[in-house]
């Protein structure tokens, strides 16, 4: 039979999960507050919908917008997600110290409504739903298995291109190398065929000058 503070720890590895909707009228803000502990992961899946009257229910506005925020009420308000998007999303967040926590949601590309529809029923013209994922456990994981093999895939792409980059370059620095061995032998034979040049032209002036001054002499004695 499992100890008492063995089920706490399973009770603890265990992800809370918060599935509800509620009704928004038209582009004022709903807020509700949630109590979470130290370094708690939090995922929230969300779409909003619109009474249609013609149709009697809630549809789809492509037009409509969400804007979210998360409060830490412990820390003097210290928003630390500020969030527009479409109707239709997903929100991540980590609390960064225990406590209390407003999240907000407003409608926005919406028009105002009474909060009453035809049937006499007090709700809102927005129906909001939402899903939470408090906790970070293989579930939270599991729902970002896709995108993290997305990340892992380009990160991997991007090693395979670096390694073409660095081989690229090491290729570049070999011929480099072998460039200037070339050029360095070229201008070592320059240098060599230069000087032998001016040893001939130095052996044949002096040869030149030796064979008119024997001339001369000779020319003289004669």
């Amino acid at each position: 039979m499992w100890s008492l503070a063995g089920a706490l720890s399973v009770l603890l590895l265990i992800c809370q999960t918060q599935a509800l909707y509620f009704y928004i009228d038209g582009p004022s803000q709903k807020c509700f507050f949630e109590e979470l502990p130290k370094d708690t992961l939090v995922v929230g899946t969300f779409k909003a919908t619109q009474w249609n009257e013609q149709s009697r229910a809630y549809v789809d506005n492509p037009e409509m917008g969400i804007f979210i925020t998360v409060d830490e009420t412990f820390d003097n308000d210290h928003r630390i997600v500020a969030q527009r998007g479409s109707s239709t999303g997903k929100f991540t967040f980590s609390a960064a110290d225990s406590g209390d926590h407003r999240l907000c949601f407003t409608p926005t590309n919406v028009p105002a409504t009474s909060g009453f529809l035809f049937s006499g029923s007090a709700v809102g013209g927005i129906k909001f739903e939402l899903d939470l994922v408090i906790g970070e456990t293989s579930q939270i994981e599991s729902s970002d298995k896709d995108k993290m093999g997305e990340v892992v895939q380009k990160v991997k792409d991007i090693n395979a291109r670096l390694q073409d980059v660095r081989r690229e370059q090491v290729f570049q620095r070999e011929r480099e190398a072998e460039f200037r061995d070339q050029s360095e032998s070229v201008n070592g034979r320059v240098v060599r065929w230069t000087l032998i040049q001016l040893a001939i032209l130095g052996v044949t002036c002096a040869w030149q000058l030796s064979y008119l001054r024997a001339f001369f002499i000779k020319q003289k004695l004669t």
